[in-house]
Parts: C-alpha cells; structure tokens; sequence
C-alpha cells in the first residue's frame, strides 16, 4: 500500500513537474535580494587567511554556520535570499506546505538581467527537517530527486537543489565544477545570547 502511495505521488508528481517547468524552486529566482553584492577586498574576513589555494575567495555565513570557497572570477558576487518549501499529500491528492527554509544563492558577479547566469542555490534545513526529507515525509518541488547534502554541522544541513540547473543558463559547466570541489565547509554557528 506505502508503495502504491508513493508510485501515485510520484506521477503526480511528475505531471506537475512536465507541465510546469517554471518551477521557481528550482530557479535561483530571489524573493528577497540583497541592497548591496558582497565585496571580497584583499583584507576582506570573507577572504581565506591563507590557504594553498592563494586565487580562491571565502563567502562565510556565520548564521548557519559554513564557508564557500569561490574561484577569483566571482570577486565581487552577491548573496540572493530565497526560501524554498516541503509540501505533504492530504488524503485528497491535495498539495499542502509542511516545511520551509531558506535558500542563500551565490550570485556570479557577471550576471545581468539581459543575461541571467547560474547562481549556487544553498538550501538550508535543521537536522530535524534533512531527517523528515529523508524520510520522504515531505518532498520539495516536482523533482523525485531529493537534494544533495554539501556539508553539515551540529544544527544544520546544506545542500543544493536536485534540479538546480536544469535551464543550463551560462556558467552552469563553471558551478558545475565549484561544486565538485567540494567548497562547503560547515561549522557550528555561535549561538545568540538573549539580552
């Protein structure tokens, strides 16, 4: 019965997903756009203290926890805030939103409006929400792929959406290769101290 319950979802799921491929999930598309990109000057914190790799730059996001190393060509890129959301099935085939979360996208500084380039889209979950994922007690967009975990640390997990780049925009060879570099590296975020 779970099995047959999740074949129909899975049609279902993949009748949405031929039928709209507008999916802003799945589209670095932001909601919510920085005013300024982030500068990475030379005695930048952003920028690596030193490292083998002397022509990389450090987006860190103390947040949540985790730093990504960009080749020299994205100096000056931006961060474009986004959220992307987990939806159930009711018992009525009805779609229903259960989860959601930020996305911090990576913005190359070469992008423009006349000629959009591939952004990195980081999803970002709590332990509790990757492990429900896992559990496929909800499921993100029309993709019956779940996102890839690009790293963890004590309270959250980052990873890039399944169908990130499926408009193969330009530059998705260039993110393409960042990512198999493994550039996430996590680390547990202070805590916030009330007043």
């Amino acid at each position: 019965m779970n099995k047959l319950l999740v074949l129909f979802l899975f049609t279902i799921i993949l009748f949405v997903g031929c039928t709209n491929i507008d999916d802003e999930h799945f589209q670095s598309q932001p909601t919510q756009a920085t005013s300024q990109p982030t500068k990475t000057p030379t005695q930048s914190p952003d920028r690596a203290p030193s490292s083998s790799d002397s022509d990389s730059i450090v987006y860190t996001n103390k947040q949540y926890g985790f730093q990504f190393s960009l080749p020299e060509s994205w100096k000056g890129y931006s961060i474009v805030k986004s959220h992307w959301e987990g939806n159930t099935m009711d018992k009525n085939a009805s779609k229903k939103t259960s989860e959601t979360g930020p996305i911090l996208s990576i913005r190359d500084p070469r992008w423009t409006a006349q000629t959009p380039r591939q952004d990195i889209p980081i999803m970002v979950f709590t332990i509790n929400q990757w492990d429900s994922l896992r559990r496929e007690e909800f499921f993100i967009g029309a993709a019956a792929i779940q996102p890839s975990e690009l790293g963890q640390n004590d309270r959250y997990v980052f990873a890039i959406p399944s169908r990130y780049n499926f408009a193969y925009p330009p530059g998705y060879e260039e993110v393409d290769k960042i990512l198999q570099s493994g550039p996430l590296k996590a680390f547990n975020p202070l805590l916030a101290h009330p007043h």
